[in-house]
Parts: C-alpha cells; sequence; structure tokens
C-alpha cells in the first residue's frame, strides 16, 4: 500500500521520513492543521506538550475515520521557532515509526493566537 522513495542519487533524509512515498488507491483523509489546544480550550505553554496535543488530536481524527499513525503518507508542521524542531520530531517518534511518509517542517512567524507554537497537518491513506 505504502512504499517509500529514497533515491541513493540524492541526500538521505534529515531524520526519520522519507523524500516521497508511493500510494496504491484507498481512502484518503486530509486532516486540517491541528494546534496544542485541549477540548476546553486550555493551551499548555510548553511546546512539547502543545505537540503532544496535536499528535492526540491527529489520532483522534483518525480513530474516526478507523485509521491509525501507520496510515499517514504525509506530515506537514509549522514551529514558531527553530528550536521547537527536535522537539516535535522527538514527539513524533512516540506516534509514528518507521520511515513510510514524507515530511515537512516550516518556521513560521506566529499562528492566529500567540500562545500556539506547533501545528500539525497530515494525509492518510487506507486500502479497504
Amino acid at each position: 500500500m505504502k512504499r517509500p522513495i529514497n533515491p541513493a542519487a540524492i541526500r538521505a533524509p534529515f531524520a526519520q521520513y522519507s523524500h516521497a512515498v508511493e500510494v496504491a488507491a484507498g481512502r484518503m483523509l486530509f486532516a486540517s492543521g491541528q494546534l496544542g489546544v485541549s477540548p476546553d480550550d486550555k493551551v499548555p505553554e510548553d511546546a512539547e506538550a502543545q505537540a503532544v496535543l496535536c499528535f492526540e488530536n491527529i489520532k483522534a481524527i483518525l480513530a474516526e475515520a478507523n485509521m491509525t499513525f501507520a496510515d499517514v503518507v504525509r506530515f506537514t508542521a509549522y514551529v514558531t521557532d527553530r528550536a521547537y524542531f527536535p522537539v516535535y520530531g522527538a514527539v513524533r517518534s512516540r506516534y509514528v515509526t518507521g520511515n513510510a511518509f514524507a515530511s515537512t517542517l516550516v518556521i513560521v512567524s506566529g499562528f492566529t493566537r500567540a500562545e500556539f507554537k506547533v501545528e500539525v497537518e497530515v494525509t492518510a491513506v487506507r486500502a479497504d
């Protein structure tokens, strides 16, 4: 269903992801960016805690679609400080194993609310 593409002719990925992922046909899910906010609208100060909330929100979305992180083929993450990159990566590694997904991380100047530090969106595909 998913095949990582990492050509030997180009530099290896910087972290645990693939340069591309080939996907066979299946059901597709495109999740909006998830922010580090709890259901009661609380936003932790800590970037790691925000990243965990992002991934917990994504986990709930995937479950609602009868999917898991194993079905994710692309992560796009946004952080407000370069220092949050390794924090985000460590949290992602708690939820995802292997490298059968593509990934992009962008450093941005901010989000809709100043307290947000991390946002994560995913694309998932599942053959049924």
